[in-house]
């Protein structure tokens, strides 16, 4: 069982990639609320990389074997069927993205932080807007470079500057720290190196 249950969690993260939505069946849309729940109750800023995901995606689907035999058995798969079982792990992946589990993103966004290759740096210019692309994103103008954009993933030092009406530090010089991923841009439909805001001064 557990070796079925690795077997699938990497497809989670890719499944993004198919985004048609469908209307679910009663044992599927359990298994999407109670996964995404259990997701939702993870210390998710605890969670750097493949390893540690994996481990809480593991722990979730551990807990809820009987909901994936039972798709398995209403599909008519047999769970030593690699290429049926990929498709069930694919299809599990789709349904928390398409049906709005903003736990699983973060979660698989977090998952391709690599803590022993993250690329760190800073980058200083004059703040120009705050940009809502799925996620806010301030943009800042850098010299001899144009427009530069920094993903508000998470909480930083300095982001309650930003929480309100931002009219007044529009032009103002500022210095943002940031931390490089490849994350998936559902808006994008795909996966790309971003730079997650870390700190502004």
């Amino acid at each position: 069982m557990k070796k079925f249950i690795i077997s699938i969690l990497s497809l989670l993260c890719i499944a993004a990639h198919a985004q048609t939505v469908s209307k679910l069946g009663p044992t599927e849309q359990q298994m999407n609320d109670v996964l995404c729940e259990c997701i939702s109750k993870q210390d998710l800023s605890q969670i750097n990389g493949k390893q540690q995901g994996t481990k809480a995606i593991t722990d979730c689907m551990s807990a809820h074997t009987d909901l994936l035999m039972k798709i398995a058995e209403e599909r008519k798969v047999d769970v030593n069927d690699g290429e049926g079982m990929r498709a069930i792990g694919i299809e599990i992946g789709k349904n928390l993205l398409t049906q709005n589990c903003s736990a699983f993103l973060q979660l698989s966004m977090r998952m391709n932080q690599d803590p022993d290759a993250t690329s760190m740096g800073s980058t200083a210019g004059t703040f120009k807007r705050i940009e809502l692309k799925g996620f806010n994103y301030i943009v800042l103008n850098e010299a001899g470079k144009g427009e530069r954009s920094f993903l508000w993933f998470e909480q930083f030092p300095g982001s309650e500057k930003f929480t309100g009406v931002t009219t007044a530090l529009v032009g103002k010089k500022i210095n943002v720290k940031w931390k490089e991923a490849e994350v998936y841009l559902p808006q994008a439909k795909g996966y790309y190196k971003v730079k997650i805001i870390t700190g502004v001064e």
